[in-house]
């Protein structure tokens, strides 16, 4: 299996992204431009999913800008924010990027257990 991908979410497509998939673990960050941490996030993140290569997940990326609706829906009051889903359910939060190490335990402790 190849490592994650990393998908652009919108209001449209954020259901079938994000709730629909069975048995993986599903990364929303949500964004915005001009957002210092959401660009050091971003810089990390083809290396942050070659170290998950292998791994039931996807991140999916919602420009907390542009699709508010989403951003309210989940109550964010911050960017970059990262929610954690399985089979449609939210399994946790982080509020922030603080780095490699942390960004990858917290989504490693939410993995399928196999």
């Amino acid at each position: 299996m190849a490592h994650p991908v990393s998908y652009e979410g919108t209001a449209e497509n954020f259901d079938q992204l994000v709730m629909e998939p069975k048995g993986e673990l599903v990364v929303v960050d949500f964004w915005g431009d001009g957002c210092p941490n959401c660009e050091i996030y971003a810089a990390a993140e083809p290396m942050l999913l070659k170290e998950l290569d292998g791994a039931p997940m996807r991140v999916v990326k919602v420009n907390a800008y542009q699709y508010e609706e989403l951003a309210r829906r989940f109550g964010l009051f911050g960017i970059p924010t990262f929610l954690l889903f399985r089979d449609g359910k939210l399994l946790g939060k982080m509020s922030q990027y603080y780095g490699k190490e942390y960004w990858l335990g917290v989504v490693r402790d939410h993995l399928p257990k196999a």
